[in-house]
């Protein structure tokens, strides 16, 4: 597999106004099995609009990582590595960036699938390192990979595995 790195800084009143759709993108959410079953996910108990906006600058960085034609059966472990990898390092920058958040490249697995306790109304076990995406808050995903980091985004598609998947993450501070 070969990984490519994408970056960019954005002000954080830039992006809010060019690509987060609070209300857009709280509908596709409602449509995923995630919707207020894990802590990362909508709803909130905050607005996300104020909490971008507690920030000044995004750091946008996506993995776009392509695969040979044999590594296509084992997507989701290269991925679930990628993320990982992608997790660590904003954490790394977080430590370097006082009053920063990093933005998780989709929902939070810390607690392995299906264990969070948000189901059973308690508190969330690693709230140190639970992350929000950047998708969870309104942001559109698709458009800040194609227009700030200039890849467009591959979908599975009839059972195909593509060519590439993006993984966006990001730190605010």
């Amino acid at each position: 597999m070969k990984i490519e790195t994408f970056e960019k800084t954005i002000k954080v009143d830039e992006f809010v106004k060019g690509y987060v759709n609070v209300e857009e993108f709280l509908e596709c959410c409602k449509a995923c099995e995630n919707y207020e079953q894990v802590w990362s996910c909508p709803t909130y108990d905050f607005d996300p609009v104020d909490f971008w906006r507690g920030f000044e600058n995004l750091y946008v960085v996506g993995k776009k990582m392509i695969l040979e034609e044999e590594e296509k059966e084992n997507w989701e472990t290269l991925m679930t590595q990628v993320k990982e990898d992608l997790t660590e390092t904003l954490y790394v920058l977080e430590g370097q960036y006082p009053h920063s958040q990093s933005l998780s490249a989709g929902n939070c697995k810390i607690c392995g699938e299906g264990n969070c306790t948000r189901k059973t109304g308690e508190p969330c076990r690693y709230s140190e390192k639970m992350r929000y995406s950047i998708e969870s808050l309104g942001g559109n995903v698709g458009l800040t990979a194609s227009k700030l980091l200039g890849i467009d985004l591959q979908w599975i598609a009839e059972g195909q595995i593509p060519d590439y998947f993006v993984l966006v993450g990001g730190l605010l501070y």
